[in-house]
């Protein structure tokens, strides 16, 4: 009997160990160790932030599906991986094992370790708002859409925005990248113009400033160095389509900024050129910048191997170069294919869980030595389609096929995003981009770095359907539902 355990049930874990359990014998067990209790289809998360959607629409219950599937749940944090065994363990050949803490309510504190055969870190990441004194809505002065919960007092608190316009009282609304490093500004994007088509709803726009602040340079940028794709027969990028989008709804527009410091009402950023500036607001939902979770890992006799695993960032290392080199010598081949750790080949790596090697957004600082630069995405459908790569590759050392590992490169990798800009069934809308291939290949396609019929973008009623109807879909998926694999990642 071999064990795969998988730390992380969000989009990259949760598919991992469906499908693991889905082409397993059921004598092999699958473990999914993970600290919430609760399913998250984070996507939505930006709807349930302005009140169109009530937060248990985004999330269910784990366990009944696990069970349903014969899948073992822990509800636990990971904090400790001995890959060459425990030191304890007096067995002549060891078995890898994982230390975790529940954080269930009836066992929480417990600690205990488990021995595996293959293991799946798709942990996702650390919401670091600790890096920017002032933010986070814990402790903090501005509130977020990371989850469910904080989304639902986002809510709350633009309700309160509404109420003041009403009153006659002119208000300032700041959405955007709390952090010079940070990653998801599609998701602050979509939140600004949903944001924006409230306000519009409410009658209270006039009343109401609207400025999404951003570590993009440009906009159009969303992390992976912006676009240029062919639309209505004509060649443009992915910073016009923006801006003309941004023009036609009024929303301000700051580019390039890495904020330092948040004060009630007031916070502070850095621009490229270095100047500092301050800027007032009565509302602001910030996005933290991401780091890995805080797991360790220790060699057979106990000795700290954290920096053999994990790079510096907290995320694990896998099949990628991280060798250091100027962004014109960047290469599409530097990004990882089977996300198995060079060291130690029972682990892997899938979703934000994995370094990259590099950013895809050339890489700014201020003079000052400021890092402004987004951090690449590896969420949504990049995310499942790496968890169902390193999936497939464990079944198949299990099993005992000789064949080479399953590749999920993101340089090799289509994505499609559906960024809602409206929501509401006969006035809504959404700007759909598909872009291919995530990471830019500027050997395949010297022009633009992508293809340049499989990149484009459009805007319109069509786009909310679209991801109205994905909400239900893949929500359907994750509860594993008859016929769930068929849907594609």
């Amino acid at each position: 009997m071999a064990r795969v355990v998988v730390l992380g049930a969000g989009v990259a874990g949760h598919t991992a160990a469906l499908h693991l359990r889905r082409m397993l014998p059921r004598r092999h067990q699958v473990v999914v160790i993970s600290p919430n209790a609760q399913w998250n289809w984070i996507p939505s998360n930006i709807w349930v932030g302005t009140g169109r959607m009530g937060k248990e629409q985004v999330l269910f219950p784990l366990a009944p599906v696990y069970r349903r599937q014969g899948i073992c749940f822990h509800q636990a944090k990971a904090t400790a991986i001995y890959p060459e065994g425990h030191p304890a363990d007096r067995a002549e050949t060891p078995r890898p094992q994982v230390e975790l803490e529940f954080t269930e309510p009836s066992r929480k504190g417990e600690v205990r370790r488990l021995a595996y055969d293959y293991l799946i870190n798709a942990t996702g990441p650390r919401l670091d708002f600790a890096a920017t004194p002032g933010l986070g809505p814990d402790g903090g002065y501005t509130w977020s859409v990371c989850t469910a919960v904080h989304a639902d007092q986002t809510a709350r608190a633009l309700r309160g925005v509404i109420a003041a316009a009403r009153g006659g009282r002119p208000q300032r609304l700041v959405i955007g990248m709390g952090h010079g490093t940070c990653t998801c500004q599609g998701a602050a994007f979509e939140y600004a113009f949903n944001v924006d088509f409230e306000l519009r709803e409410a009658g209270v726009r006039e009343l109401c400033e609207v400025v999404y602040l951003t570590n993009e340079a440009e906009l159009g940028d969303f992390g992976v160095g912006g676009m240029r794709f062919r639309q209505e027969g004509y060649q443009t990028t992915s910073q016009l389509w923006t801006e003309s989008l941004f023009r036609e709804r009024q929303v301000k527009a700051i580019t390039g900024a890495a904020v330092t410091r948040v004060d009630p009402g007031r916070l502070v950023y850095e621009a490229l050129d270095g100047a500092t500036h301050t800027l007032d607001f009565d509302f602001a939902m910030l996005l933290p910048p991401f780091t890995g979770q805080p797991l360790k890992a220790y060699d057979r006799h106990g000795a700290d191997i954290t920096d053999v695993v994990f790079a510096p960032s907290g995320f694990m290392k896998v099949d990628a170069d991280y060798t250091r080199k100027p962004y014109e010598e960047w290469s599409a081949e530097d990004w990882p294919k089977t996300y198995q750790n060079p060291t130690y080949p029972e682990l892997f790596a899938a979703g934000i869980a994995f370094a990259p090697p590099h950013a895809i957004s050339r890489p700014r600082s201020t003079p000052k030595g400021t890092p402004i630069a987004p951090a690449p995405p590896r969420t949504g459908q990049p995310a499942g389609t790496i968890g169902r790569a390193c999936a497939e590759s464990i079944v198949d050392r299990i099993k005992g096929r000789d064949r080479p590992l399953h590749e999920a490169s993101m340089a090799r990798m289509g994505a499609s995003c559906v960024a809602s800009t409206g929501a509401n069934l006969r006035t809504g809308s959404a700007a759909a981009m598909i872009m291919y291939p995530v990471v830019p290949d500027e050997h395949k396609y010297p022009q633009t770095g992508r293809h340049p019929y499989h990149t484009r973008g459009e805007i319109g009623l069509f786009g909310h359907w679209i991801k109205y109807m994905l909400h239900y879909l893949f929500i359907y998926k994750a509860k594993a539902l008859p016929g769930w694999f068929l849907i594609p990642e």
